[in-house]
């Protein structure tokens, strides 16, 4: 009788053997390629992909977010990160401020450059001191000196280096941002990169080289300039410019409460909170809200007998509710009674909803909603006849009858709903009827003069914060959903907000500060083998630069108690 012993002898050949000295990786689609140890990614990727359907600027080690200069000293499993990724175009987009960085300071010695805030078409508004602006021909000479470096195709090179020697650079060049900003960081380094010799910090990983950079445009936009670059969708592609003037009003806006609470970047805010202001930047912060919301209630006031119908529209966790709530107090204030009334109230039969490209219910479509009995009821209303509102049953899929109503003189319909400024919503309304708010959290505090705070990640943070405490969801989670909510917005929320009437801002200086102790626990609860980990990561690494700020100061009518929780308006209804 055969022993197990005796089998596993007979099967399995077991001998000596010398080091290997290649390394092999696995790609996402079953493909194995070797090299040398030490081969870089980006040796690998040019003979896998010798025409790739996009641009490959970063990669996924064993699930793990690297560079293309990631030399390989194990066999690994490896999956590109593309410009169609979102991941990738945050490398892209960093990259090419180095590049506008570098050609800035060898034309313009002395010259500052600020990347202040995004664009929706694809771009970063840019504004410089120490000089007059750029006129059209000096922007044409700067593209020309990017391009000059991009067909070089220059190394940009990373380098660790002790955080003393980082601040001693730094001072030398006299960056006070960055000053500001390394006198609280808590590791004893900076990660730096170098382009042709001049040195920059930027938070993220960028491309091995300038000859990546190919797809850009400076186009002039006093008092600045704004570079163009593509968007996921269409990643070798320019989009077509936008003038967005009311957007780009909110921006200066929010560089003026700046200038009053005398922060301009995330160094100066640690800096405040450090001296003891923070409950002067909290209290002039909220007083800034109060001081807009109520000139909007008094705009509307002063056109009372025109005005019967307020729209509110705005991205995920831009604070729509308690604006919404902020705004009927004003306007009771002003001896205005607003009516709300729920948009979801008026979507179709569950059978007659608009499927989407996966077959599922599209419940944010516009096509979702009755607009025929929406705009006659709204008619009626206006007009001050009684109407029996519909109200929609989640879990039939049917309307049910809702309450009957009639607006007195004093009352004004308050609706919040994404489809709030989409001209088709109201066709029967006329245009002098209805006014539209636009608000997001569009906030302009960078982390220093080249590393911005996106808009979207703030409002990110404040929905995983939002989700935790009232929804009981997991970062994970919450981060999960995000693609999808983003898929949202960009289809029936942006290409609208220049519709509004007003817009409202409603970023808060302070509020990363005060976020960062409710998120951090909760990003460090994300599953390293998970997929919504990188993205953890880069939050974790992002909010690293902020000195937690003091919650219990913040006021109970505050936006930011939508997310945090202890807000008064809980339970306020009209």
């Amino acid at each position: 009788m055969t022993t197990v012993h005796e089998i596993i002898t007979k099967t399995t050949e077991i001998m000596p053997a010398e080091p290997r000295q290649t390394v092999q990786i696995t790609l996402d689609d079953g493909r194995i390629f070797e090299g040398s140890i030490g081969t870089t990614l980006e040796q690998f990727f040019k003979a896998a992909y010798p025409t790739p359907p996009a641009p490959i600027v970063g990669a996924l080690v064993n699930e793990r977010l690297r560079e293309l200069t990631f030399r390989v000293q194990t066999d690994i499993n490896v999956a590109p990160i593309t410009m169609k990724n979102s991941d990738g175009m945050r490398i892209y987009r960093r990259s090419l401020s180095i590049l506008l960085v570098v050609a800035v300071h060898e034309l313009f010695p002395g010259t500052r450059l600020f990347v202040d805030h995004s664009l929706t078409f694809g771009g970063y508004f840019c504004r410089i001191e120490g000089r007059e602006p750029f006129t059209p021909q000096e922007l044409k000479r700067l593209k020309q000196r990017m391009w000059e470096i991009v067909e070089q195709n220059e190394p940009i090179v990373k380098e660790r280096i002790p955080l003393e020697q980082a601040q001693a650079m730094f001072n030398e060049l006299g960056h006070a941002d960055r000053i500001r900003l390394l006198k609280y960081r808590h590791k004893d380094y900076l990660t730096i990169y170098k382009l042709r010799g001049v040195p920059d910090y930027f938070y993220g990983y960028m491309v091995p080289s300038t000859g990546y950079l190919r797809w850009f445009e400076l186009q002039h936009s006093p008092p600045g300039f704004i570079v163009r670059f593509p968007r996921r969708h269409q990643p070798t592609v320019l989009q077509p410019y936008h003038n967005y003037p009311k957007l780009v009003a909110v921006f200066r806006e929010y560089g003026a409460w700046l200038q009053v609470t005398d922060v301009r970047d995330v160094g100066g805010l640690n800096e405040a909170f450090e001296k003891g202001r923070a409950r002067e930047m909290i209290l002039v912060a909220e007083a800034l809200h109060e001081q807009r919301i109520a000139q909007i209630a008094n705009q509307i006031a002063k056109h009372r007998d025109d005005i019967g119908l307020v729209l509110i529209a705005g991205p995920s966790c831009s604070g729509k509710t308690t604006f919404a709530k902020r705004l009927a107090v004003q306007l009771l204030a002003n001896g205005i009674r607003p009516k709300p009334l729920g948009l979801d109230d008026y979507f179709v039969e569950r059978e007659k909803t608009p499927l989407d490209e996966n077959g599922e219910y599209n419940f944010e479509a516009l096509e979702a909603l009755d607009l025929e009995l929406l705009n006659s009821q709204l008619v009626d209303l206006m007009a001050g006849r009684e109407v029996t509102l519909p109200h929609y049953n989640f879990h039939t899929g049917l309307r049910d009858q809702g309450e009957t109503v009639q607006l007195r003189e004093d009352h004004v319909l308050l609706v919040e709903g994404i489809h709030g400024l989409n001209p088709r919503l109201l066709p029967q309304v006329p245009p002098e009827r209805a006014y539209r708010i636009y608000i997001s959290a569009l906030t302009q505090l960078n982390i220093d003069m080249h590393n911005r705070v996106p808009t979207t990640d703030t409002r990110l943070i404040r929905r995983i914060v939002r989700d935790a405490t009232y929804r009981s969801y997991s970062a994970t989670d919450t981060i999960n959903r995000w693609e999808s909510v983003r898929r949202g917005e960009k289809r029936f929320i942006f290409p609208y907000q220049e519709h509004a009437n007003v817009m409202f801002n409603s970023a808060l200086i302070y509020e990363l500060a005060v976020l960062k102790p409710f998120a951090e626990p909760l990003l460090r609860q994300i599953d390293p083998w998970s997929t919504q980990y990188n993205e953890g990561r880069r939050l974790l690494a992002f909010l690293e630069w902020f000195n937690p700020g003091p919650p219990d100061l913040i006021p109970d009518n505050s936006i930011l108690r939508e997310f945090i929780g202890g807000s008064i308006f809980w339970d306020f209804t009209l």
